[in-house]
């Protein structure tokens, strides 16, 4: 399966509009959900995975949100394109193809579905900005329509079962991925951290579990599926992402306030690094972007977009810089083209 024809996709969450987008880059909805009449895939062989499988991709046509969907099934598919469906966060590194995995992606890349990962099907939507309701009414519709044509595993009493315990009851998985630089500069971050974990949410770095936070982003999730319903997961989530917001836009308020100088020496630098570097690590490029990002979210800079710092975190990730080259590169190659890419996305942002 060809997936160059995502290279000049922009997908919508990258856009950098939507509700607080200086602040929420993008608001992403999972639901686990598993077929009735099959084992947990654990206890499955290949046979049932792979009839799994065809049923799911064989109802995909009569669910309208999915209509004109790519299927991608991961057998023997290349590694490096594995990846870069990881960098757009459209599979994840337990959807294994040793489990007959696939994924469904949809026109724009706002829905999507994971087959044979940790269950059976993972329904996905993902938009730009703080975007938890639409998200909801989105996924909704989605999975309301396949309910239509697959029976799930479901119990009166404990509502959708998962392979892991942690996900029965909605099997929904609500998130954000959020900039906080102004909190981190004020060293408050550890802070709201653990205030976050008393709450029941779990904070996660930039490429979600089992990752460290990078360029001072930070993605927050509910932990708890069981004992309410979606609506009070989400309304939990929403007052408390709206409560670090108020925290970051204050910080952001006191930095103009009382170090506008040295937050715009910090901005420049960066800009700077970006517009005239040669070779920039991947590591390097994500701390330099957020302070472009937070340049452009502040108006220190107006010519470039938020849209385009958003599409640069994605765009300069190994997999995504080798796609656009046609070819594997080393790691020196890899930080050529970063460097290449970055300074000509700036040079025509300001003409």
């Amino acid at each position: 399966m060809e997936l160059e024809y995502l290279l000049t996709n922009i997908a919508p969450w990258l856009t950098g509009d939507g509700p607080e987008a200086d602040i929420v880059l993008s608001s992403r909805i999972r639901l686990a959900r598993n077929l009735k009449g099959f084992n947990f895939l654990r206890k499955t062989g290949e046979a049932s995975r792979r009839e799994i499988l065809d049923l799911i991709c064989g109802v995909i046509d009569k669910v309208s949100p999915l209509s004109g969907s790519t299927v991608v099934k991961l057998e023997g598919l290349p590694d490096l394109d594995r990846l870069f469906l990881m960098e757009r966060h459209l599979i994840s590194r337990e959807l294994s193809p040793d489990y007959q995995g696939a994924v469904i992606i949809g026109p724009e890349e706002i829905v999507s579905l994971m087959i044979n990962e940790e269950d059976h099907l993972r329904i996905q939507i993902i938009r730009s900005g703080m975007s938890l309701s639409r998200c909801w009414e989105e996924i909704q519709k989605v999975d309301a329509e396949l309910e239509k044509v697959l029976e799930y595993e479901y119990s009166p009493v404990y509502g959708y079962l998962t392979a892991c315990p942690s996900n029965v009851g909605t099997g929904m998985r609500a998130s954000v991925m959020i900039h906080l630089p102004a909190l981190v500069l004020h060293k408050q971050i550890d802070k709201i951290i653990q205030t976050v974990g008393k709450l029941g949410l779990a904070v996660r770095g930039i490429n979600g579990e089992g990752s460290q936070a990078a360029g001072n982003m930070f993605q927050i999730s509910n932990q708890s599926t069981l004992g309410k319903s979606e609506e009070e997961i989400l309304g939990d989530l929403e007052k408390i992402i709206s409560k670090i917001i108020v925290h970051e836009r204050n910080g952001r308020r006191v930095l103009l306030e009382r170090q506008l100088l040295r937050i715009e020496d910090q901005i420049y630098r960066a800009l700077g690094i970006l517009n005239n570097a040669r070779l920039i690590t991947s590591e390097e490029t994500i701390d330099l972007l957020s302070a472009l990002r937070m340049g452009v979210d502040l108006e220190v800079l107006e010519t470039i977009t938020r849209g385009t710092v958003n599409q640069l975190f994605l765009y300069t990730q190994p997999a995504h810089l080798q796609k656009l080259a046609g070819s594997s590169l080393d790691a020196t190659k890899r930080d050529a083209l970063r460097a290449k890419l970055i300074r000509d996305k700036i040079e025509k942002e300001g003409r």
